[in-house]
């Protein structure tokens, strides 16, 4: 099926002026985009949907309103503000990357210097040259996927189809308004070409699309399927002093969870012994033998990107004057809501009672 370029562009775009999201880091229309803001949403976007995204949005935006004032910034502070929206690699390279662009003096505009900043990969590159710079490329998420690999068929399967999608999805940018384009693909994929119920009928695409024609956009797009690793296990320890505070420490700055909050925990593994779970228990100013830790009934489960998780719970009450192991700490009772603890750990201080 042939694709008369300019005309389904000027579709979509007509159909963009009239059904466009308001969204609080888009410009409105005729406005130029903050391309901080563009960053800043595109980046907490990933792996997350517009209506989780939203209040955390506000909330750094209103903490840290400039690129300037991020990168000013502690990283405990960015972390902090950022636990619970999960992935939490994208704070870190978030932080490292508003110090280079502090550094350099602002963003800089084309989608090739954009993607030597800490953090910033391809997507993110094109959607900031193109929304914020108005450069005539196109970024790919989840959205614009959908919507290509059905407009064109895509046989070949995601992820090894991504180059060939990048490529169709390119081949329809105009010179003008290109950050409008990729805005307008994001809504059709967000609102009308989504994945189990597409509304064929309102889409500005409906007669050029390929999977349409075919009767089978639902099938679209092709996936492998994704492999997980096997359950890991391992125990949680919550200390708390009879002040209320609660032990924690800092989880090294890279790999899974880096940098964020945590109550002391055994490794996570899959072959995990759970009579022996007791021996990985922090020392607290005497023997393990002298502190009674009781097990809660039950289990924390959580599901990373390529494991699940399964943690045993043990509490302890502990005397207002115990000290904190080397490279632990304590933090009060009232601290724990605006701590850096991503989910999980939320997750195993509710199951001790911790919190409320």
């Amino acid at each position: 099926m042939k694709h008369p370029t300019a005309r389904l562009t000027r579709d979509l775009l007509a159909w963009y002026d009239r059904h466009r999201r308001t969204l609080p880091w888009r410009a409105p229309p005729g406005e130029t985009a903050d391309p901080y803001r563009v960053w800043l949403s595109e980046v907490m976007l990933q792996q997350t949907t517009v209506t989780a995204v939203i209040p955390y949005y506000a909330r750094f935006l209103a903490r840290f309103p400039t690129v300037a004032a991020l990168a000013a910034a502690d990283l405990e502070d960015a972390l902090r503000l950022w636990a619970g929206l999960g992935y939490y690699a994208r704070a870190r390279n978030l932080h490292a990357c508003a110090r280079a662009v502090a550094a350099r003096g602002g963003f800089p505009y084309s989608e090739e210097d954009l993607r030597t900043l800490p953090g910033i990969g391809t997507y993110t590159a094109a959607a900031v040259a193109a929304i914020a710079f108005g450069r005539p490329v196109c970024p790919v998420d989840g959205n614009i996927e959908r919507v290509v690999t059905r407009l064109f068929a895509v046989e070949d399967k995601l992820p090894g189809a991504k180059p060939a999608i990048r490529a169709l999805a390119q081949s329809l940018v105009p010179r003008r308004r290109p950050g409008d384009f990729a805005q307008a693909l994001m809504d059709l994929g967000a609102t009308l070409c989504t994945p189990k119920t597409p509304a064929c009928t309102l889409c500005p695409f409906d007669r050029a699309c390929a999977a349409r024609a075919r009767g089978d956009p639902v099938s679209f797009p092709r996936k492998t399927e994704k492999q997980r690793g096997p359950l890991r296990r391992g125990a949680a320890f919550v200390a708390v002093r009879a002040d209320g505070h609660v032990l924690v420490r800092r989880r090294a700055s890279t790999g899974l969870l880096g940098g964020m909050t945590e109550v002391p925990t055994s490794a996570w593994r899959s072959d995990f012994d759970a009579a022996s779970a007791i021996d990985h228990a922090p020392q607290l100013g005497a023997q393990r033998g002298g502190i009674a830790w009781r097990r809660i009934a039950g289990a924390v489960t959580h599901v990373f990107t390529h494991f699940p998780l399964e943690l045993l719970v043990f509490v302890a009450r502990v005397p207002a004057t115990a000290e904190a192991p080397e490279g632990m700490r304590w933090i009060a009772g009232d601290e724990i809501g605006s701590a850096a603890l991503p989910s999980l750990m939320r997750k195993v201080l509710a199951h001790a009672g911790a919190v409320k």
